[in-house]
């Protein structure tokens, strides 16, 4: 499935780090930026995940919700929240289903799973979608211009 601007959020759930089911129902009523990275503890996604830290009271202060997504165990969500104090959730999509769900395309070649980071309306329509897989700071900029922060 190809998901585009426009559209609503589609029906999914994942565990976050602590085990939590997160459903993407609860995004609505708040914005948010869902971030989908490769892996957690390789350069460029610690990057971006400590520039969305860097930045998450910009967020908050906007009453918008930050949250990433990787293959990654809710074991290494723990460690890589622990040691880079990052205050947002992580959800593991070990099977890769949200992913495909939301039509994440892979970079690097095909050979890494790819850098998508989406910008979702209260109601859970999606209004902007950054796709980059070598640019870790530009999905941060690019979610506070389109939230009107910058």
């Amino acid at each position: 499935m190809k998901i585009s601007i426009g559209m609503t959020i589609p029906e999914f759930s994942l565990q976050n780090q602590t085990g939590e089911c997160v459903y993407s129902s609860s995004f609505y009523g708040k914005k948010t930026v869902l971030f989908f990275y490769p892996k957690d503890d390789t350069f460029l996604c610690t990057k971006e995940a400590c520039s969305f830290r860097d930045h998450y009271q910009e967020f908050i202060k906007h009453n918008i919700q930050v949250i990433g997504i990787s293959s990654d165990s809710m074991d290494s969500h723990q460690s890589f929240i622990k040691k880079n104090s990052l205050p947002y959730p992580l959800l593991s999509d070990e099977s890769s289903k949200v992913r495909e769900i939301m039509g994440i395309p892979n970079g690097l070649f095909g050979l890494l799973p790819g850098r998508v980071t989406f910008c979702i309306d209260e109601h859970g329509i999606i209004k902007y979608i950054f796709n980059s897989s070598f640019s870790a700071d530009n999905h941060v900029n690019e979610a506070l211009r389109v939230f009107d922060i910058i």
